[in-house]
């Protein structure tokens, strides 16, 4: 995580549009600010109290519910900023209010997600859309518009948000699966961007995790393991993805087995997965 300022004076520079193109970011004296997506409920407000019992960061609370949003950011002394991530348009004002609030943002963490669960031949196509613009492109989307003032700044955290369901894919789950997928590759190219820089991404991967998302979704959750793991266990790992620079975790550790089986041997792990499911 960036160091804490030494100095509280710091001269003033000009902020630039969310589309990241223009100008330079304004330093403002404080400690270092963390943006935080989905932070209304489940993992990403878990995130913001993880974030807000260890004091050294400014908080940005981003999230669609106002009412839950503004109540994490009671808790927590955040400043609530409410919108809908589903669009590239809700992403630029997400940016555009960060930078007007903070003038900076030195940690994001995407943690904003939507799932749905069911056999892919009977999934909406609005369905499809959704889950790819909230849980892929937005992420994109709103990385592109905060990374380059870190990289100008010479220092920053990303972390993302995955699944193990990313490393593995996950029988009724498909689309849900490829977007998680697709942030752990969107990772791995950022860092071979990155290198040489001390902008580091980092992912975390949880298994299932107890949060109000698998009602959302449609379905509970009906598998015996990976049994869910409180909230909390997923936002201590973000906290050490941001502060010790830890790159990749799996939540609960035990998850990185399937994960290191897949990969080396695929064949087996999908005979094995069809299998037992």
């Amino acid at each position: 995580m960036p160091p804490v300022p030494r100095r509280a004076t710091v001269v003033p520079r000009r902020v630039p549009a969310a589309d990241g193109t223009s100008g330079d970011e304004g330093d403002r004296p404080g400690n270092p600010v963390a943006l935080i997506t989905g932070a209304s409920s489940g993992i990403g407000a878990a995130v913001a109290e993880r974030f807000a019992a260890d004091g050294r960061c400014r908080l940005l609370l981003g999230g669609r519910d106002e009412g839950r949003l503004a109540s994490v950011a009671g808790r927590t002394g955040g400043i609530p900023l409410a919108g809908d991530l589903a669009t590239r348009a809700g992403v630029e004002r997400l940016a555009e209010r960060a930078l007007a609030e903070a003038g900076r943002v030195d940690v994001l963490v995407a943690s904003a997600g939507l799932g749905w669960a069911g056999p892919f031949t009977g999934m909406p196509a609005e369905a499809v859309d959704r889950l790819l613009a909230v849980n892929l492109v937005g992420v994109v989307q709103l990385v592109r518009l905060v990374l380059p003032g870190m990289v100008r700044r010479g220092t920053g955290r990303v972390v993302l948000i995955g699944s193990v369901a990313g490393s593995v894919g996950v029988r009724g789950e498909a689309v849900y699966a490829a977007t998680k997928g697709g942030l752990l590759a969107f990772a791995d190219s950022l860092r071979y961007e990155l290198a040489g820089t001390a902008v580091r991404v980092a992912t975390v991967q949880p298994g299932a995790v107890d949060t109000p998302f698998f009602g959302r979704r449609g379905a509970p959750y009906h598998r015996e393991r990976p049994r869910p793991v409180a909230a909390s266990r997923v936002a201590d790992a973000v906290w050490r993805a941001a502060v010790r620079g830890r790159e990749d975790q799996f939540v609960p550790g035990w998850l990185d087995l399937p994960a290191r089986v897949h990969g080396a041997v695929p064949g087996v792990f999908r005979a094995l997965a069809k299998r037992f499911g």
